[in-house]
């Protein structure tokens, strides 16, 4: 424990103290900056805010930005250790505002007990930001604090140690009923507290199904039942009922649900034994539950459990809840967050619990199996699809309940909330529009593998592409069902049944190779292999796009598909790769040849130059172009160095309207300042956003790094230069990377077809 308390205390002073900074989203670095930031020119949106209120939204972070407020009464497992004490507490809630949905947060710790002094404080706060989030307030003043902000305030508030639980609790109960098999107007329920977080979930159970005489409250005074008047106050008295059971025990007798929110230890395991055939048991005192799920388990075997541990299954984390329920409202402008939100956060996140979790999660939690069942009943804190789950769920409740002053067009949201998580997928959001205008038939040979399969169905659901997997339809479907993945409208086709069409192919295959040494049975042969078969298919017109490569190396993988396809006519049979580097805060750049030619001559890498400034341009950008080495304009001289400044040349010679300069070296290239009073002759206008390196060694090396240590979202390999579209993916590529690539596949195809 000495180890962990320091520990703790090292992450939070080594450096600077604390654990969040203000970080300018505009540069500041020039007088001119200067002069726009401050004075004279933030007069122009005064001005404007004070023409038209609303302008603070255009103007300002005010619509992005979220006040945590506490008074340090009620720090979870701490008590009443004041405003101070509570502030590393509050920190804490921002970073995960930030980190899970992308919201700016002030901590506001309040030196007062007094709710009055609180109440008021959040009123002369509402200019300021777009909400707030009450934290660590002691009831019964936390009821009457929200309560009364809730009327007089025009943003959302939320108290979250009363409702956050009870919304994450709420989607682990519907789906543990689901499991269990019962009705939830027919389950019978167990609170021990009676708390803001008690019967605010109380509540919350109540609007999901669960009648009200079934729910049985016991606080440190036993049951609340009728005729009882010790520790009584009006939040209690709604969760009054007639009964005779008057202690802890006495309720737990034949209940189906009990749900903790007390102190640990209090239940034993007689209690357990006593409940109802299935029991769903929510040990949720923190750090340590009412009962622990291994002394559950030694009394009832048929029971699920869930705890607010992150060590144990089903953990109830109050950030699935909080930060996407404030995405969603500050992003219709949200006037209040009402019971209908709440509502729909948790139906979303119960559904979201049903579907099949992707590697990226899996590989959060050490690549550990998760699929809907006892043990996953709501989604890991770290499941990123959460945000565009929950977030427009909640947008949507507040449009159809009047409380959003800003209309959202839904299918759009989405797409910008999965945009939001990195720059490789606002990169992706565009691209992925433009691919669902006219979708390509993408063919996938290695139809048995798990992403593939996988990928294929995320695929048809986002609507990219018709996407056909090639392999025994049982074997498929098989896997498909053992991955909870649903098939439907995925095309399946076995080569080995398609007898007329492989004989054909064979046919072609030998007049096209015939005089590099394969003989017609070899033809044959290859043709039962799928990814000969898929890249004929291709040639052939029956399928718009391949992509492949998952199971094999990028060699194996590309042989084939230049056997049947081939490089395009009139590109001196060059192919070459092309992988594009999404980085914060700045455009696109494009690396080539990043996976093709080894040590490309001086026309080489003119030639890879030109296939990626056709490609760039086909995008919709405006390719500036370095040729890239070790030397700037000469300064070193060799034959890498020379080659570079050849193929710059080339390309001038062959395309005089295109930027491109070199040879230079890699920083210089993207330095517009050294560019501009360093190098003044140089032909580009600007950083350059396509780096053709001088051997295939400099340009995959450097993708990698800065993909794995420079933060950059690698988006590829493209393959250029092929006759038809056709890329391939590197082996054990993730589910993204596949999702990825069959987009660009699938714009690739559009762009050739426009040229038709």
């Amino acid at each position: 424990m000495s180890d962990r308390r320091q520990e703790a205390l090292d992450y939070h002073s080594e450096g600077r103290p604390g654990k969040i900074e203000v970080v300018p989203t505009k540069a500041v670095g020039t007088a001119r900056d200067l002069s726009l930031a401050y004075s004279p020119g933030v007069a122009e949106p005064c001005r404007a805010i004070h023409a038209n209120p609303d302008d603070v939204f255009r103007y300002t972070a005010r619509g992005n930005l979220v006040a945590v407020v506490s008074n340090g009464t009620a720090v979870l497992g701490l008590g009443n250790i004041g405003p101070m004490a509570a502030k590393p507490v509050m920190e804490g809630k921002g970073v995960l505002f930030k980190r899970f949905a992308g919201i700016d947060v002030f901590d506001l710790e309040v030196g007062s007990e007094d709710p009055n002094d609180v109440i008021r404080f959040c009123e002369l706060l509402e200019p300021t930001v777009g909400g707030i989030n009450l934290e660590d307030i002691s009831a019964p003043e936390c009821f009457v604090i929200e309560r009364t902000l809730k009327e007089r305030l025009d943003i959302p508030v939320f108290h979250d140690d009363q409702h956050g639980t009870a919304i994450i609790a709420g989607a682990a109960l519907i789906n543990a009923l689901e499991v269990v098999g019962k009705k939830i107007e027919e389950v019978r329920v167990v609170f021990s507290g009676a708390g803001a977080s008690a019967l605010s979930t109380a509540d919350h159970f109540r609007r999901l199904g669960v009648p009200g005489d079934n729910i049985l409250i016991c606080d440190s005074k036993g049951v609340l039942h009728e005729g009882r008047e010790a520790g009584m106050n009006e939040y209690k008295a709604p969760y009054v009922v007639k009964t005779d059971r008057r202690t802890l025990e006495d309720a737990f007798r034949d209940a189906d649900v009990f749900v903790g929110l007390s102190v640990k230890g209090l239940v034993t395991a007689e209690m357990v034994a006593s409940m109802a055939e299935r029991p769903i048991i929510f040990a949720l005192a923190n750090p340590d539950p009412e009962i622990l799920p291994e002394e559950v388990a030694a009394v009832r075997s048929d029971a699920i459990m869930a705890t607010g541990r992150s060590d144990y299954p089903n953990q109830v984390n109050n950030v699935l809840g909080f930060p996407f329920i404030f995405r969603g409202a500050l992003d219709v402008r949200a006037s209040g967050i009402n019971p209908e939100m709440m509502l729909a956060a948790t139906r979303a996140l119960a559904e979201l619990a049903r579907e099949e979790v992707p590697d990226t999660v899996r590989g959060a939690y050490d690549g550990s199996e998760i699929s809907f069942g006892p043990e996953y009943l709501i989604p890991k804190p770290f499941d990123h699809r959460v945000l565009w789950h929950v977030a427009p769920a909640v947008a949507q409740a507040a449009m159809e309940t009047g409380v959003a002053r800003q209309a959202l067009d839904l299918a759009e949201y989405v797409d910008r909330l999965r945009a939001s998580l990195g720059p490789g997928r606002e990169v992706m959001r565009w691209m992925t529009a433009r691919a669902r205008s006219r979708k390509a038939r993408i063919i996938f040979p290695e139809g048995h593998n798990d992403t593939i399969i996988r990928a294929a169905a995320q695929l048809v659901e986002d609507g990219i592409c018709h996407p056909v997997l090639l392999g025994r339809e049982p074997r498929i479907a098989e896997k498909a069902k053992r991955l909870g993945v649903d098939l439907d409208g995925v095309e399946v086709i076995y080569a080995a049944d398609q007898s007329e069409e492989r004989e054909e192919y064979a046919k072609r295959l030998f007049v096209k190779r015939g005089r590099k040494g394969l003989t017609l049975a070899e033809a044959k042969w290859n043709l039962y292999k799928p990814i000969y078969y898929a890249a004929s298919l291709v040639q052939d017109g029956k399928a718009d796009a391949l992509v492949h490569g998952i199971e094999a190396n990028y060699g194996e993988a590309l042989r084939p598909c230049l056997h049947v396809i081939g490089p395009e006519p009139g590109g001196n049979g060059r192919v070459s790769g092309l992988q594009m580097l999404a980085f914060p805060n700045r455009e696109l750049v494009f690396f080539a040849d990043t996976t093709v030619n080894i040590e490309p001559d001086a026309r080489a890498l003119a030639e890879i130059a030109l296939q990626s400034a056709n490609f760039v341009t086909e995008l919709g950008i405006k390719p500036r172009i370095a040729m890239v080495s070790f030397s700037n304009f000469g300064s070193s001289i060799h034959d890498e160095t020379t080659r570079a400044a050849q193929a710059a040349e080339m390309v001038r010679n062959a395309m005089p309207d295109l930027e491109i300069d070199g040879e230079m070296q890699a920083d210089t290239a993207v330095d517009a300042l050294k560019l501009r009073t360093v190098y003044p002759f140089s032909h580009l206008t600007g950083p350059a956003n396509v780096l053709v390196f001088s051997r295939l060694s400099a340009a995959n090396a450097s993708y990698k790094l800065l993909g794995t240590l420079g933060g950059a979202d690698v988006i590829g390999p493209v393959l250029l230069g092929m006759a038809r579209p056709v890329h391939i993916l590197q082996r054990a590529s993730s589910l993204q990377d596949v999702l990825n690539l069959a987009t660009v596949a699938s714009v690739d195809w559009q762009a050739r077809s426009s040229k038709i």
